[in-house]
């Protein structure tokens, strides 16, 4: 791993947007317009750190992902990675960057060759991005399965031999590698069961001590990120809604689609969680192919009305601090006006 630290964030996202044409129109093939996968999202993920994309599905969280990586171009937008920019850089700049960013992906079994042996995946990457010879990647992949707690006796086995908490240890094996300084785990643990889950994230935490490494993990399960994250972003409809450091997140959140989810997490407490008040969003999430206009989450927002309402359909919220937070960014017109008028009582100034 690089040796190399700085104060700089090791990834910085800014206004990125990802695009997908759909359908055709004419001779030329004009498309007929464009889902809004990803839509001015903005984050930064520090050295060492690890960072959830939580929301529910469909949200963008994934695509945001695979645009970091690299497996998706984004349509505008910057990513840059230890302050070098990514987006519309060449290929061969890619290749290099693969050395210091791997990828978990969701589906154990779907993202592993069953052709090859464990031993041959976890050699492919040590074949392509460096030149040990092959009795030194015999023995880095051994290591490799010690490391994530498999039997390295069974380096000849092929993926289906194996269960499926079994099978992601291998692809986090494969992740680690080329002792990456940043990993993206996307939602590895939904695909398994409860205990194992539990286990593999375990296992994640203490890697990421050992090795360093900063994560952005992708969930949909807010219990799952708290266990893991040390901040969280929320995203809704191709947009970061609020982010904030984990505790902040959990005991004071601020956007009113955060207070929905956050209320839908079952209380180990059967008597509060009889007592407490639910927050049911009413309607469906929106198309992306036809966002709303302002804020997206304005059709399904309680706390939209009065003078406030005119901003939230015709305005997008930006991400704005959040007064007598140090680490709380929210995208919400309501916030901001109670945070200006905090601001003018404090001040004496007449708030506007």
């Amino acid at each position: 791993m690089s040796t190399d630290r700085t104060n700089e964030p090791l990834l910085v996202v800014r206004d990125l947007v990802k695009k997908f044409p759909y359908g055709s129109q004419g001779l030329l093939g004009k498309p007929e317009g464009y889902l809004h996968a990803v839509d001015g999202v903005s984050f930064e993920l520090e050295r060492g750190q690890s960072l959830g994309l939580v929301g529910e599905s469909g949200c963008g969280k994934s695509t945001t992902a695979r645009c970091v990586i690299g497996l998706h171009p984004a349509s505008s937008g910057s990513i840059k990675i230890d302050g070098q920019e990514m987006v519309g850089a060449p290929s061969s700049e890619w290749y290099a960057m693969r050395r210091r960013m791997q990828m978990i992906f969701q589906d154990p079994y779907a993202s592993l060759n069953p052709r090859q042996t464990v031993g041959t995946i976890l050699e492919e990457p040590l074949k392509l991005h460096t030149d040990k010879k092959p009795r030194d990647r015999r023995l880095k992949t051994l290591e490799l399965l010690d490391a994530v707690g498999l039997n390295p006796r069974h380096i000849n086995r092929y993926p289906h031999e194996f269960s499926g908490g079994q099978r992601q240890r291998v692809g986090i094996a494969r992740a680690l590698a080329l002792e990456p300084e940043m990993i993206i785990c996307d939602e590895p643990v939904s695909a398994l069961d409860v205990s194992i889950q539990a286990q593999v994230l375990n296992l994640l935490k203490d890697l990421q001590q050992r090795y360093e490494l900063a994560y952005l993990f992708i969930a949909h399960d807010l219990a799952v990120v708290r266990h893991l994250c040390t901040r969280i972003a929320v995203m809704y409809l191709g947009r970061v809604a609020e982010i904030a450091d984990r505790d902040e997140l959990y005991t004071r959140p601020q956007h009113p689609y955060t207070r929905a989810l956050l209320s839908a997490i079952p209380l180990p407490d059967p008597v509060a969680e009889r007592e407490r008040q639910r927050i049911v969003l009413t309607g469906d999430v929106p198309s992306p192919t036809h966002p709303p206009s302002g804020c997206t989450f304005h059709p399904r927002c309680q706390e939209m009305a009065g003078e406030v309402e005119l901003s939230c359909t015709t305005v997008v919220p930006q991400l704005e601090p959040v007064e007598g937070s140090t680490s709380c960014r929210t995208a919400c017109h309501l916030r901001a006006r109670e945070s200006a008028q905090a601001h003018g009582n404090a001040t004496g100034a007449p708030a506007g």
